[in-house]
């Protein structure tokens, strides 16, 4: 078969039932947990802060945490989380679960199209199966349940490379130039740089700056519409740009450009630093459980991108944005996550042909194969773990879903390891995909919220509710600053000091009440003028500063009558 013929054998649309389906599976494996799970610290609490002083203020511009500027990411989270609650009702009194119904849709809107790019490429089933798989890997199913940013940028990317996917592959037929691909393109472009600034776009760079430089050609790229489409992205950008720098006094600029993103790039940001490898050696963790099956994927993509378009597509949208994020000083374990559809893509592509399953020839993929099953076996490990052995050391007791978890997730592992059904790789891909959505459910439905140690922040908030005196009473937090006490306990919570405790129930004797952590709890004692006296504890709570990796006990107090 020729290159051109093999740009067009897959070309394909899904059915409507084909939607559906994938609706379905990424409502099961997206939704459980989003109510059940307290606001985590710190970025998701930041967000939904962010939002909740939005909807609060009516202020729809400014991006603020209590009295402090938050311009580290630019508008379209909050825009959308605000939608989210408009939407539900709830408004400012939401719950936590209406913030993180934006990142379950983006999740899902970035499973549909990766679905639909892989019926364009490879066929119907292809893009079944990639789909699948993407709703069913583990960093994906924690983005999804999580309101920041990770999961809706996602879906950006996808649509964005599956135009830019849609326009090379008509290049290489050499078929009339339309206007509607390099519309979505751009759109999805602009839409992503309201979310997360540069990302979506430089996914998209790298991968045309590949293509062209491998394939010596660059006049495909005028099938962008280049001149127009900056045009639609400066509309779409610059308004909103306008009027932050018009609020902000160009503070947004140094704080997102110079001291989030440039920071990232020139030095290791907030602690997160980690050496080139990180990615590659957390890989078999956060794509879980297809770590197997997608190098699979992978190297017999590699070995015939110079003979398939499609493949030579998704090989230059994974591998240098790989190679950039393994170079970038500041690691965390989502700056992956845009590559991944591609790689479950070559992934899909492979199992659908039987390619998957034809043996390699070099000795170093044998290797690399054994060394992913190692850590797919250690991955599926320490999700039983979490099943079975984590409840009872934080609570003292099993946990049935978590024992039903911990067996879920051995067949997962096991079912997506290659060594049984290799005959029927597309049975294995599906039955693991199933086992691996019900074990992240059950953990986060039955298990997590269970763990009531690490819940520190919910159980200062309603000791606090139950004891507060005034309907305008103001708690004050000594030491334990968590945003998520911020976000549970009221944006008038005062994050301070033992001294600061002291002085704001000697500012409120009536109303105020103050949460002094075990650390504080000497200097909150030595500021007040009798003692402890002068004050009676109201409540203690004891659990794990998760965000600090350390036990704490926290006592909230109010003065003595």
């Amino acid at each position: 078969m020729t290159s051109l013929d093999q740009v067009s054998a897959g070309a394909a649309r899904l059915r409507p039932s084909h939607y559906l389906l994938l609706i379905f599976i990424c409502l099961v494996s997206f939704v459980p947990g989003i109510a059940s799970i307290p606001p985590l610290d710190r970025d998701e609490s930041r967000y939904i802060q962010a939002t909740h002083q939005m909807a609060e203020s009516g202020d729809y511009v400014d991006i603020r945490f209590q009295d402090a500027s938050r311009y580290k990411k630019p508008i379209g989270i909050y825009w959308l989380q605000s939608a989210a609650l408009k939407l539900t009702g709830y408004d400012d009194n939401a719950p936590v679960w209406a913030y993180r119904l934006v990142s379950v849709t983006g999740a899902t809107v970035a499973v549909l199209a990766t679905a639909a790019l892989g019926a364009l490429l490879f066929g119907q089933s292809a893009g079944l199966l990639a789909g699948i798989a993407l709703a069913a890997i583990v960093m994906l199913g924690f983005e999804a349940r999580v309101a920041k940013t990770d999961a809706t940028i996602l879906a950006t990317v996808v649509i964005a490379q599956a135009a830019l996917a849609s326009i090379w592959m008509a290049s290489r037929r050499k078929a009339a130039e339309t206007w509607a691909p390099a519309l979505v393109f751009w759109l999805a472009t602009a839409i992503g740089v309201l979310i997360k600034g540069p990302i979506t776009p430089f996914v998209s760079i790298l991968t045309m700056g590949t293509l062209s430089l491998f394939y010596r050609e660059w006049r495909w790229l005028k099938r962008l519409k280049p001149g127009p489409g900056i045009l639609i992205l400066l509309a779409i950008v610059l308004p909103w740009i306008i009027l932050i720098t018009m609020k902000s006094g160009g503070a947004f600029f140094n704080e997102s450009v110079n001291k989030d993103f440039l920071s990232k790039v020139g030095d290791a940001q907030e602690s997160h630093g980690a050496p080139p490898g990180y990615f590659a050696l957390i890989f078999v963790v956060f794509i879980w459980p297809f770590g197997v099956l997608a190098v699979r994927g992978g190297l017999q993509a590699l070995s015939r991108l110079r003979d398939d378009p499609r493949l030579a597509f998704l090989v230059a949208w994974y591998v240098p944005f790989w190679l950039v994020t393994e170079l970038i000083p500041t690691k965390l374990p989502h700056y992956i996550l845009p590559a991944y559809p591609a790689l479950l893509l070559m992934m899909a592509w492979a199992i659908d042909t039987g390619i998957a399953a034809t043996p390699y020839r070099g000795r170093w993929q044998i290797w690399l194969e054994r060394l992913t099953l190692l850590g797919l076996g250690a991955a599926t490990l320490g999700l039983m773990g979490a099943g079975l052995v984590l409840p009872y050391v934080m609570t003292g007791s099993f946990s049935f879903p978590g024992i039903i978890a911990c067996i879920t997730a051995l067949a997962a592992g096991t079912l997506a390891s290659g060594l049984i059904l290799n005959h029927n790789l597309k049975g294995a891909l599906q039955a693991a995909a199933t086992f691996a959505i019900i074990t992240f459910g059950l953990l986060t439905w039955g298990v997590i919220p269970a763990l009531k140690p690490m819940w520190l922040s919910p159980a200062i908030a309603n000791a606090y509710n139950a004891a507060r005196p005034c309907p305008t009473s103001v708690l004050a937090s000594a030491s334990y600053a968590e945003p998520s006490l911020v976000f549970l306990a009221g944006t008038e919570t005062i994050l301070t000091d033992g001294a600061g405790a002291a002085r704001h129930l000697l500012d409120d004797p009536k109303c105020a009440i103050s949460a002094v952590d075990e650390r504080e709890h000497a200097a909150f004692i030595a500021s007040l003028p009798q003692g402890e006296t002068s004050v009676s504890a109201v409540a203690t709570v004891s659990g794990i500063n998760y965000s600090k990796g350390r036990r704490t006990t926290v006592t909230l107090y109010k003065t003595a009558q």
